[in-house]
């Protein structure tokens, strides 16, 4: 039996590559995406042109002929980098489309994904809204919680998939998935080697003085020494007034206050420190803002021991253990130690693309794509359990 399905928002087909990986005598019938780029990398990597817009699906077409409908449907009104309008910003609506087209063409089976995000938003009435319209529309429904990093990929990105199934086949007992019994992941295995690297991906110019600037800071604390949440180091050497400081917003001023043990007790080194990096550490408002999510300081620290993001609220550290969750706006992490971007083909590693996958020649389309991308590990293991369950396979 060939199983058909369409590929709903399909990205640059990470629920495609999950199928082909699966072998499962599947094909796609159409697939779909708004974004010019994300079709020409779909079409280069399995020669189909998807259509533009999800409205302009003709019905009629494939009645009676899907089986399987698959799509990470847009997550930027859920999603914590976005600003959580929820049912209100336009894409959180086209959740409504796939509802329409599940009621014309009526597939066994649903596969969704979105940000682990949209369980919360809204007081939980999105979540709400979408089980009821599944519910109403025929659907069984089981979520699941995922990461690459709980399947053997260093990367943290925490994703809700719905498998949605048919009241005609649904047979009551839940999907399981499989345990990961690989092991301990070593993250530098998807890394490429450092001497093929080009040098546009090596950090310079101001994010080099910049960071250089932390880490002489980093090295002066003694072990063991807390400095998390967040250092605002503008803030205690801007001279504000207490006025200015009760017209901050609640978070500044928390973490002002948590900030001034630090600089009390560090207060000449900081002093002497500041004067020195003010120029680069007021450049930008987040140069002056570093969140250091690594514990406690240790002998020999480093910023560049650690991955390290730019992001609109500061300078991120996290532990090198799994890569940052990679995001569609611009907050490509940094290798510390070879003071470095990660490569858009090492961004497709940690999707689980294969290395033979065509990825685009401009690079920011590329870190957007991979971004916005399902992971297609995660993909496979869900579709697999799904049709192993239901004798499809």
């Amino acid at each position: 039996m060939k199983l058909k399905y369409i590929d709903l928002f399909c990205g640059i087909g990470g629920f495609h590559k999950a199928f082909d990986e699966i072998k499962c005598n599947s094909k796609c019938l159409f697939a779909c995406d708004i974004d010019k780029n994300c079709r020409e990398i779909y079409k280069q990597n399995f020669n189909i042109e998807p259509m533009v817009n999800i409205k302009d699906i003709d019905c009629d077409t494939f009645k009676g002929k899907i089986d399987i409908f698959c799509g990470g449907f847009p997550c930027q009104a859920f999603s914590n980098a976005g600003n959580k309008k929820t049912f209100n910003d336009e894409r959180g609506l086209l959740f409504n489309e796939i509802i329409r087209l599940a009621e014309i063409y009526n597939p066994k089976i649903m596969f969704l994904e979105n940000v682990k995000h949209i369980l919360k938003v809204g007081n939980g009435e999105v979540i709400k809204y979408i089980m009821e319209k599944l519910n109403d529309t025929g659907y069984k429904t089981q979520i699941f919680n995922m990461s690459p990093h709980n399947y053997g990929i260093p990367q943290q990105r925490e994703r809700i998939y719905f498998v949605c199934i048919k009241d005609s086949i649904y047979n009551n007992v839940d999907i399981t998935l499989p345990k990961y019994t690989g092991g301990n992941m070593d993250f530098t295995t998807f890394l490429e080697n450092e001497e093929n690297i080009d040098e546009k991906y090596f950090i310079s110019g101001d994010i080099l003085e910049c960071l250089e600037a932390w880490d002489e800071m980093i090295k002066m604390f003694e072990v063991n020494e807390k400095i998390s949440p967040v250092i605002m180091i503008n803030e205690a050497y801007n001279n504000h007034t207490e006025e200015d400081y009760n017209n901050y917003p609640k978070w500044k001023q928390d973490y002002i206050t948590k900030n001034k043990p630090l600089i009390k007790k560090y207060k000449p080194i900081f002093d002497k420190w500041y004067k020195k990096h003010k120029n680069i550490l007021q450049k930008r408002e987040i140069y002056g803002k570093l969140e250091w999510q690594v514990g406690k300081i240790k002998e020999n620290d480093s910023i560049f021991n650690y991955f390290i993001q730019i992001r609109q609220s500061g300078i991120r550290v996290k532990k090198a253990q799994y890569f940052p969750t990679l995001v569609a706006i611009s907050q490509i992490p940094i290798y510390g130690k070879q003071k470095r971007y990660i490569t858009p083909r090492e961004c497709a590693r940690l999707q689980s693309f294969p290395d033979n996958f065509i990825l685009s020649k401009n690079d920011k389309h590329s870190y957007k794509q991979l971004g916005n991308s399902i992971n297609v590990n995660n993909a496979k293991i869900i579709i697999k359990s799904t049709l192993e369950h239901y004798k499809l396979l």
